[in-house]
């Protein structure tokens, strides 16, 4: 069988003092899809550890992050390999109208942590990153040098940047290249 690669197989990760960027490959990645009021909701939340957020763009932290993407949908993120947790869930809400799918292959996760993390952001985003407005908790679906991601703001200066597998090569280098230009000098 033949070794598995990821999106970015090959991305030689940034670590310098004031940024670092690096792939976090593999991640397992659930849409989860139900309504926000409903027992199988709760249920859902009960078997993650955490409750699924209600509030518009943002996301709740436990063993697994889960990402408000919609007024009736989640993404959640978990380690690598994270077996059983979709039947876990399918368990959790069994007989309710929910929608449950591994998305794990059509994105992969970047890093983005330290001082200048934000400046490199910005660069190639219309979000405003200032703290106080998209401060730890927050995540949005937005555009990053022209390719869609969800962006996550973690604490201190760290970000995930989750991208499709199919524009991961294209963001990588656009992210190398616009720190080697901009903030690494």
């Amino acid at each position: 069988m033949a070794e598995r690669l990821s999106p970015l197989a090959g991305f030689e990760p940034v670590s310098a003092e004031s940024l670092r960027i690096e792939e976090i490959p593999f991640l397992t990645q659930l849409d989860v899809r139900a309504d926000p009021k409903s027992r199988a909701a709760a249920e859902i939340g009960l078997a993650l550890g955490v409750p699924l957020p209600t509030e518009p763009g943002t996301y709740a932290s436990g063993d697994c992050d889960v990402l408000w993407t919609g007024p009736d949908e989640w993404l959640v993120l978990a380690p690598p390999g994270a077996e059983g947790l979709e039947g876990r869930l399918r368990e959790a809400c069994a007989g309710a109208h929910v929608g449950i799918t591994d998305v794990s292959a059509q994105r992969t996760a970047v890093l983005v942590d330290g001082p200048r993390s934000r400046d490199l952001l910005a660069h190639g985003c219309a979000l405003d990153l200032h703290p106080r407005v998209f401060g730890p908790g927050r995540c949005a679906q937005t555009v990053l040098a022209r390719a869609q991601v969800v962006l996550a703001a973690r604490e201190g200066d760290a970000f995930t940047v989750l991208v499709r597998s199919s524009f991961a090569g294209y963001l990588g280098a656009w992210l190398l290249d616009a720190a080697a230009e901009h903030l690494l000098d």
